[in-house]
């Protein structure tokens, strides 16, 4: 069983009350309900989400460090931000997919760049939660190639 990490950066815990045209009306409970009932439905027995979101930079560093099979990861604004968070993941080798629910090429210059995600396998953002969903696939499809070399 792959125990994958879907780590939620800052203010992401206020998803529902954000600009709805970039970030949608639900909920970070609301997500974290559509990934799980999505992993019951499609990887039942090969996969165990853990669900973290925090506001403090550190913390989210901290728990990166965990033992995880791999991780679907929206740092939020430290996506465009954080160098800790870009050379945390190139030293910890965590294989994850980078998810956005905005389209990020459509938002304001600044955050079209991104530190952490020349360090992930691949990159999904425009899709609100599906983006998330198209990460797990991506994630898990990953870790099954990998388990078979």
């Amino acid at each position: 069983m792959f125990k994958i990490l879907v780590a939620n950066g800052v203010n992401l815990d206020l998803l529902g009350t954000r600009p709805q045209q970039f970030y949608g009306e639900r909920s970070l409970k609301d997500l974290e309900t559509f990934l799980s009932q999505a992993v019951t439905q499609s990887f039942a027995s090969q996969v165990e989400l853990s669900f973290f979101q925090s506001n403090d930079e550190a913390r989210y560093l901290e728990f990166l460090g965990q033992n995880w099979d791999g991780a679907l990861l929206n740092p939020g604004a430290w996506t465009h931000t954080s160098l800790a968070l870009a050379d945390r993941l190139e030293a910890l080798q965590l294989p994850f997919v980078e998810v956005h629910l905005s389209h990020l090429a459509k938002r304001e210059s600044w955050r079209q760049a991104s530190y952490s995600s020349k360090h992930s396998i691949g990159v999904v953002y425009g899709f609100g939660f599906d983006s998330y969903l198209l990460g797990l696939h991506g994630i898990v499809r990953h870790l099954l190639a990998r388990e078979r070399i």
